[in-house]
């Protein structure tokens, strides 16, 4: 794997094209981390972060397999727009189901040996959620730190701000030196607190 990691992703992708799994599999854990920051943003107003790091990573792979090496684009700016599209859908799904998870999953493990269809939705589709949704449809992680961060304590803030960039638990407990406990109790206080400027700020 080593090998693969040295490789750009073009070269990758190509290889990819060419049925080679070693490389999907590289280029999947190169942009890992970009899913859970698509994704972080949405749990914190609601959901399970798994499901929908999950979803991201069924987006991540279909771009990975649907990527033209002739677009005019990098592939970095194409999967992000195809995870993004894919959590927007599973969260429009999920609206429509409030009372259930987000249960229809598929393994990612699975994935990786098996064809998955891509869950691309239209621009109208993406937009007809919520207003908390639509306003984190709008709004970039930074945004949404400047934003809401002046009604959290500076370690909520702190918090925030590791947490929007995709640090786990664990990594955001040895950067702030507190234990896991800590870090979770400040993530569902900044839950909290985010669900009732949300509704004002999109009525303004």
């Amino acid at each position: 794997m080593d090998f693969y990691a040295q490789l750009s992703d073009n070269d990758l992708l190509r290889m990819v094209n060419s049925g080679d799994k070693a490389a999907e599999e590289q280029l999947a854990l190169r942009y890992a981390r970009l899913v859970k920051i698509c994704s972080r943003p949405f749990f914190l107003v609601g959901g399970d972060v798994e499901d929908l790091i999950q979803e991201g990573m069924l987006g991540l792979l279909s771009a990975i397999r649907e990527f033209d090496l002739s677009m005019n684009t990098s592939f970095k700016t194409y999967a992000e727009i195809c995870v993004k599209r894919r959590i927007y859908s599973a969260i429009k799904t999920a609206s429509r189901k409030k009372h259930e998870p987000l249960n229809d999953m598929v393994s990612f493990d699975d994935v990786l040996s098996d064809e998955s269809q891509s869950n691309a939705v239209s621009n109208a589709e993406v937009f007809r959620r919520t207003p908390e949704e639509q306003v984190l449809a709008r709004e970039s992680a930074n945004e949404i730190f400047q934003t809401y961060s002046r009604s959290l304590s500076k370690f909520e803030a702190e918090i925030l701000g590791l947490f929007l960039r995709g640090l786990s638990y664990s990594e955001i407990a040895e950067a702030c030196g507190r234990p896991e406990k800590s870090v979770d109790n400040a993530v569902q206080r900044i839950r909290r607190k985010l669900a009732r400027n949300l509704p004002q700020r999109h009525q303004r």
